[in-house]
């Protein structure tokens, strides 16, 4: 008799300007893959069309699905599967997992697209063994999540761990949030850019946060005060965050995570400054890059479908 076919889940990244979705099976490898714009331009409603029916087009493509995992931007319950803001998908108050079941027919989880990059994280990266970590991803803004004994924290409403809204210097740039001295507003890749731009004149026109840090490492003097400024900001941040939580690591990705030893050496030696309570824990970066939204949100699928959670611990990425 041929043997069964092993069931699969589908996980779909949602982002401000693309949909990454995937077939997965059960040993976490992706069957297909497949891209598609967000439509967030077309209104929130294009955008809820646009999700629902790549999931719609995975699952029926794979009759065996178990289940679909979310990863999505903004302010997100968690529990309920319902978006209670997220602003570059022009979305409030969407019950996107109940809209799914209903339309799929298919048990769904929903997770926060950072904190479903820490779980990937935890269970298949840079922090695989910690129960205790912060997970920050530093580009366009700063996105932050919390593990707290194994599990991602979300708080009361679904902002817990919004870090990269944190003032670190009342006095500070705004912040796109509204708000003067956020953590953002200094250590974001956008905000780097901007900073240096402002500072430098033409000599900066089209530079990047990575060209920045590259730059400050080469002597040149405007260069490395926005790339200081950043990094302290960073700095204080954490080392408020170290002294509340106790974590056993700091991951760090996104596109900043690029600048390698400029961030990572200089974010230890200025953490160590600031802390007072025992010795910082290791920073590191993360493992699993842009796809880490896109593996946890699998993690979450295969999880809602009732998968043996050891089955998930021997799935295999690369570094």
């Amino acid at each position: 008799m041929r043997p069964l076919a092993p069931q699969h889940v589908v996980a779909i990244d949602v982002g401000g300007t693309s949909l990454k979705g995937s077939v997965v099976d059960g040993d976490g490898h992706a069957v297909s893959l497949e891209r598609r714009p967000t439509r967030a331009e077309d209104g929130p409603d294009a955008v809820i069309d646009a999700v629902l029916a790549l999931a719609s087009d995975l699952t029926s493509g794979s009759p065996d699905t178990a289940a679909v995992g979310l990863a999505l931007p903004g302010v997100v319950d968690d529990e309920t599967g319902t978006v209670i803001s997220a602003a570059n998908l022009r979305w409030r108050d969407v019950p996107i997992a109940a809209l799914a079941a209903e339309r799929l027919g298919l048990a769904v989880a929903v997770m926060h697209d950072v904190r479903a990059a820490a779980v990937a994280e935890g269970l298949l990266g840079a922090a695989r063994g910690a129960h205790d970590y912060l997970l920050m991803t530093l580009g366009t803004g700063v996105g932050a999540a919390m593990v707290i004994r194994g599990q991602p924290y979300t708080g009361a409403h679904g902002f817990g761990g919004e870090l990269g809204h944190v003032a670190v210097e009342p006095r500070g740039p705004l912040c796109g949030c509204g708000r003067a001295g956020c953590l953002e507003a200094f250590a974001s890749a956008g905000h780097i850019a901007l900073r240096y731009r402002a500072m430098a004149g033409a000599h900066a026109e089209g530079c990047s946060a990575r060209e920045v840090a590259q730059r400050a490492a080469t002597g040149e003097p405007i260069a490395g005060a926005v790339w200081r400024e950043a990094v302290d900001a960073l700095a204080i941040a954490v080392a408020n965050y170290v002294t509340l939580m106790d974590p056993e690591l700091i991951v760090i990705g996104g596109g900043m995570a690029a600048a390698g030893g400029e961030l990572f050496g200089s974010l230890r030696h200025r953490l160590e400054a600031h802390m007072r309570f025992g010795k910082p824990p290791p920073v590191v970066p993360a493992w699993l890059g842009e796809e880490a939204g896109r593996y946890g949100a699998a993690i979450g699928a295969w999880r809602a479908a009732g998968i043996d959670e050891a089955r998930l611990r021997t799935w295999q990425t690369r570094p």
